[in-house]
């Protein structure tokens, strides 16, 4: 009599009849070391190479075409033969305005962090009074839109007036000028929160205190953000202007000085730092912004 034969699993025991078969769970396999760095020299590239081929095609016909006679613009071979010890040394000081880069970019750094800070406080605490309440936004609201249009440096004398010093002028054209964007900004982002986060505000009965920082500022930080990035941009262009006129050490003195220099090499070049500390400026705050809203927030 033959007798049926039961084959033996691969754990070496035979599986009883209507058993289900152990699932084994499969581990997804990680992607070698050398896939993942070419992949990020590849996204490296692509960010990278376009704006640096835009900036080589620039310099070469910037030089070709200030080498001709009677140009009033130096080349930038002649801008780097020029200023190549203010590159070189940015940390020289001796002593009163005769300093490096250095000395002038974190002066003006300085002033600036001081007077985006608090325009960055007062902002978003007046654009979450706008926002919240119609009684304020009536009242303000006008207010605030024909503040913001008057220029920087329009402000500039009432604050030498009020203040009786440069810096502390200086501080508050920053902060006038930087202030608009985020109260502005920061209304839209509190009067388009959901009517739902209301709701549910109200039915866990989140008091006033818990709803502004787990209801109100989370869900309007995408709108803050932007208004602090437009904010950061506008403080950096108001503080070059400010110092042109205030003196003492800083960048947009250094660009007044070199003019009536003649030294239009250091210009261009004073303007080229200029340039690079607003766009990391604007990248920090836009960094920040992504990391605290979870990369909800516009690049």
């Amino acid at each position: 009599m033959n007798m049926p034969v039961k084959k033996i699993g691969a754990e070496g025991v035979a599986p009883s009849a209507g058993a289900t078969a152990p699932v084994v769970a499969m581990t997804p396999k990680r992607p070698p070391l050398a896939e993942t760095y070419a992949r990020m020299a590849r996204e490296t590239a692509v960010r990278v190479i376009p704006p640096l081929v835009v900036l080589a095609l620039l310099m070469l016909v910037w030089e070709l075409i200030c080498r001709r006679a009677g140009s009033t613009l130096p080349p930038p071979s002649k801008v780097f033969k020029d200023t190549k010890e203010l590159i070189l040394d940015p940390f020289f000081d001796h002593g009163g305005i005769d300093k490096g880069l250095f000395w002038h970019l974190s002066a003006s750094l300085q002033r600036v962090a001081y007077g985006y800070s608090i325009a960055a406080v007062v902002g978003i605490a007046l654009g979450t009074l706008v926002g919240q309440s119609v009684w304020a936004m009536r009242g303000l609201d006008p207010l605030f839109q024909v503040l913001r249009t008057i220029p920087p440096l329009a402000w500039l004398p009432l604050s030498l007036a009020a203040f009786r010093d440069g810096q502390p002028s200086a501080i508050f054209v920053i902060f006038i000028t930087s202030v608009w964007p985020i109260i502005i900004n920061t209304a839209v982002g509190i009067r388009n929160i959901p009517q739902d986060y209301r709701n549910v505000a109200a039915v866990v009965q989140l008091n006033p205190l818990e709803f502004f920082g787990k209801i109100m500022i989370p869900a309007a930080a995408p709108y803050i953000f932007t208004g602090l990035r437009i904010g950061i941009g506008l403080s950096w262009l108001a503080i070059v202007a400010a110092e042109m006129l205030i003196g003492g050490v800083g960048i947009g003195f250094f660009i007044w000085d070199a003019w009536n220099s003649s030294h239009i090499s250091e210009i261009i070049l004073a303007l080229f730092y200029v340039g690079i500390i607003g766009f990391v400026l604007d990248r920090l705050i836009a960094g920040l912004g992504r990391f605290v809203t979870h990369g909800t927030a516009q690049n």
